[in-house]
């Protein structure tokens, strides 16, 4: 039976240039790579030689007779993308040069032109498209790099982003910190930029300047008793839960029947799946102690997660409606919130088996508590009370029907956005740094030696592995720029901290 990609895939493509016969896919070359929610094997195509599995950070791929029950519907998620591919078709040709331009590299190289002797890089930030960057520049003997991080921790969302119950997924640290052993590199904790020491000197002492500092604050929702107590991000409560510095005082208050996330992305599923998983399940987990010694007295009975639009429009993805469904199954729909939605109305593949899952789901009888409940088509107006926040008004999308739910606890998950960086051109609309390609922009043009990459550069889309060919992109102009001989020459003192 052919190998599975199950739920824990992050996306970075290293299966793809591994694999002999392209048969995973999108591939990063692919329009559709970037917003995929996973990769996928080809059934038809694949011929078990096992190259993938090897390759991949966080042991999502598996041989087919050896998927559990709780991943035995990814073999026919993965067999559905592909329902009229045949070997050698025109999308996917069997090449085994089609790999070469962007396959990995066994050993460093040498820089060329005008680049010179040693070039020396800072990046800010150590999440996953700082190291993904790391890695990419440490393959030339040139390169030395320098990674100043806030925290005193490395590895940002990988480590404090990633629900402790999602422990493939976190195993992609491993892989950072293969990276972080590599003797030019140097990580430099518990300093912020703009305190500790300023951007000009960085810019001063480095040929380059990599920003990687994600988008870290919350898209704002603009209703009226917003600002309750009671009412929080769901990052800060993920936050919570991972023991991140910043989120060590956000507990959330579980002393309530009813807890009421506004968005359905995977944030708002992961935080509804751990407040309603069995504490002694989580316990094996990186949980923070803390968090788990709350969530063991914890009243919550029901957490209903909220979405503005239909089912058909669901923000999770497929791969954690599986989880959900088939090994987490404290999961409910009401049937009525699926009425004349049928998933043969839509053509997308992936939008059917997700209508086909909700239904799946709607027809079990309601689990027992603490459960999630999913409800679509309620935009929220109001958050209710007067001291603290008692419930949540919505209206019925795209009607005047007014709803209430109460709930002791509202959680607010309608995604995350980029703050201005001092001394970088910041797109507002987008919420990143103005760029082209990596290349920071100004309003006169590109700014010599000043590159971002991951969510500051392109939004906060993709998951952990797609920081992989976004920051390869920015690398690999910061190298053309070195080559050409256009990145600044740095001053000789060291860097101060």
């Amino acid at each position: 039976m052919p190998h599975v990609i199950t739920q824990a895939c992050c996306g970075d493509a290293s299966c793809v240039y591994a694999c002999p016969v392209n048969c995973i896919h999108p591939t990063p070359e692919e329009p559709d790579f970037g917003t995929a929610e996973m990769l996928y094997i080809d059934p038809q195509t694949c011929v078990d030689c096992g190259a993938c599995v090897s390759a991949c950070p966080v042991g999502a791929i598996v041989p087919g007779h050896r998927l559990t029950a709780d991943a035995a519907r990814f073999a026919e998620v993965n067999a559905d993308h592909y329902p009229d591919a045949a070997p050698g078709d025109a999308r996917f040709p069997v090449n085994a040069n089609w790999r070469l331009p962007m396959a990995p590299i066994d050993k460093p190289t040498a820089l060329t032109g005008a680049a010179p002797d040693e070039v020396r890089v800072a990046i800010v930030g150590s999440g996953p498209s700082a190291m993904y960057a790391a890695d990419e520049l440490l393959r030339h003997d040139e390169v030395r790099v320098t990674v100043y991080e806030r925290l005193s921790a490395p590895f940002g969302l990988a480590r404090f982003g990633v629900a402790p119950d999602h422990e493939s997924t976190r195993s992609v640290s491993e892989l950072f910190d293969e990276i972080a052993r590599h003797p030019n590199i140097e990580i430099r904790l518990n300093v912020e930029i703009g305190t500790d020491i300023t951007l000009d000197e960085l810019r001063a002492t480095h040929h380059a300047v990599l920003w990687a500092g994600g988008a870290p604050t919350d898209r704002p929702l603009q209703i009226p008793g917003v600002d309750l107590p009671g009412v929080q991000s769901a990052t800060s409560v993920v936050g919570w839960y991972n023991g991140h510095p910043d989120f060590l005082r956000a507990t959330p208050d579980l002393d309530t029947d009813r807890a009421v996330v506004i968005g359905n992305g995977n944030v708002a599923l992961d935080v509804a799946r751990i407040f309603t998983s069995e504490p002694d399940r989580l316990a094996s987990t990186s949980i923070d102690r803390t968090a788990l010694t709350a969530l063991r007295s914890s009243r919550l009975r029901e957490v209903v997660v909220v979405a503005r639009r239909g089912p058909e429009h669901a923000a999770f993805t497929m791969p954690e409606l599986i989880g959900l469904a088939d090994s987490h199954r404290r999961v409910w729909v009401d049937p009525a919130e699926l009425a004349g939605v049928d998933p043969a109305d839509h053509d997308d593949p992936t939008v059917s088996a997700k209508l086909e899952l909700l239904h799946e789901i709607a027809a079990r009888p309601k689990p027992a508590e603490p459960f999630i409940r999913l409800s679509f088509g309620h935009t929220p107006v109001a958050v209710v009370g007067d001291e603290r926040a008692t419930g949540v008004e919505f209206v019925r999308t795209g009607t005047d029907e007014t709803v209430v739910l109460d709930a002791g606890l509202v959680l607010t998950a309608i995604g995350y956005r980029g703050k201005p960086v001092p001394g970088l051109p910041f797109d507002d609309q987008h919420g990143t740094v103005r760029n082209d390609a990596g290349r920071v922009v100004a309003d006169d043009g590109p700014v010599p030696g000043l590159f971002v990459t991951g969510w500051i550069k392109r939004g906060p889309t993709g998951f952990i592995g797609t920081n992989k060919t976004d920051s390869g992109e920015t690398v690999a102009n910061l190298l053309a720029d070195a080559e050409a001989g256009a990145l600044p020459k740095p001053d000789g003192r060291a860097v101060g901290v």
